[in-house]
């Protein structure tokens, strides 16, 4: 009798535990991937919406369909989501195959020069070349790429990086070279995004202060004598200090672009109903998207575009974080450096829009208009979700190869 009393108790309390393991079940913590997933969707759906408002004005214009824009966007994100599950089904250890990086490497080197001698020129600058029925920016591959590369070289020659200067001597030429190949289409702002990379993922893999001090010096001296010595940059660096003195002029993007703000205030003036996006503000559905959404959507909708944006960032260095618990250096180092690349488009993006930074040609990552930037965004999301699923699988024997 007392065994059965003991047993039914046993019974009780297993399940009891059972119960309470199922309640505190549903109430688990997502995963990085996870939420990843979910701020991306969320983002090419308001990416859509906004897309479709800011862009039937300017397809009016040039005598288009009204929502041109908005299905080529969507096709750019079925490409981008194809690809990007393909780059999530693939072996990372083929991504870090010597011959890959390099061949990698020098189609983008290649690229680059072709976009220099045969590309479409549009607005001025030599930056997309024609790919069958597609334009693409090479300068958008250049990122992914130099971030596989140098998360690879710094774990190959972790030595020289941590000590001395040979590292960014051996890594200074290939970037020099890929640098001013960019610099000379012209695309300031993809340069300095890709030396942020670069200077990023050496600082955390452990790079001398030496080293840090030549890359930060070397990529100010770049930075100082691109200004000065382009008159147009010098221009757009000088008229985001007073936006409305030369409204008609230097400042007309930037002032029409505060002024979408304004008008938006908290709750904006109504989706559809913005004034600058009717030939006011010029392509206002690529760099300029984010001050339509705020005239249209007001603060509330800034919020939203920016919050799910640092969601995005918060969980890919999250990703990054998890694979640097487990010795996976090369794919945190990746992971890390894929970070660094959306929070300088966002922080650069917002600040232009805003008038705290010059303007420049840079997208917000899924959201602004831009094929080739949509597609390599949705490739970094797959690698990162890749990293994801792998990491825990990896055997700690087998850590040196990632």
């Amino acid at each position: 009798m007392a065994k059965d009393t003991s047993k039914a108790s046993a019974f009780a309390t297993n399940t009891a535990t059972s119960r309470k393991r199922d309640y505190f079940s549903m109430f688990s913590v997502p995963t990085a991937g996870g939420v990843l997933i979910t701020s991306v969707s969320c983002l090419l759906v308001l990416s859509l919406i906004m897309v479709a408002s800011a862009s039937i004005p300017f397809a009016n214009m040039h005598d288009l369909p009204q929502l041109t824009y908005f299905k080529n966007q969507f096709l750019y994100m079925i490409i981008g989501l194809a690809v990007g599950f393909i780059v999530y089904k693939t072996p990372l250890s083929w991504f870090y195959d010597m011959l890959f990086l390099v061949l990698s490497l020098a189609a983008v080197l290649l690229l680059l020069i072709l976009t220099l001698a045969i590309g479409n020129e549009i607005n001025g600058a030599k930056r997309w070349i024609q790919l069958g029925p597609f334009n693409f920016q090479v300068a958008e591959l250049a990122k992914l790429v130099m971030v596989l590369f140098t998360a690879d070289f710094v774990v190959r020659r972790a030595n020289e990086v941590r000590q001395g200067i040979g590292g960014i001597i051996r890594l200074g030429i290939t970037v020099g070279v890929l640098i001013w190949l960019i610099m000379s289409q012209p695309d300031f702002g993809s340069a300095v995004i890709l030396s942020g990379v670069i200077l990023s993922i050496f600082f955390v893999a452990g790079a001398s202060w030496a080293q840090i001090s030549i890359l930060v010096v070397l990529g100010a001296i770049g930075g100082v004598y691109a200004i000065l010595f382009q008159e147009y940059r010098l221009i757009r660096f000088a008229s985001f200090w007073d936006p409305f003195d030369d409204i008609q002029g230097s400042d007309y993007q930037l002032a029409r672009s505060l002024i979408a703000f304004g008008r938006g205030e908290v709750t904006g003036v109504g989706y559809g109903e913005s004034v600058q996006k009717l030939a006011h503000l010029p392509e206002a559905h690529t760099d300029f998207l984010l001050a339509i959404t705020g005239e249209e959507l007001g603060l509330v909708g800034v919020l939203t575009v920016l919050f799910l944006e640092a969601v995005v960032v918060i969980c890919t260095m999250r990703i990054s974080y998890n694979a640097l618990r487990n010795n996976q250096m090369r794919l945190s180092y990746t992971a890390f450096g894929i970070g660094v690349i959306f929070i300088g488009q966002i922080v650069i993006n917002a600040g232009m829009n805003m008038g705290v930074m010059p303007t420049k040609g840079l997208t917000l990552p899924f959201f602004s208009y831009g094929g080739s930037s949509m597609l390599m965004c949705l490739i970094m999301v797959g690698l990162l979700l890749n990293i994801q699923k792998t990491s825990p699988k990896i055997a700690p024997i087998r850590c040196r190869h990632y």
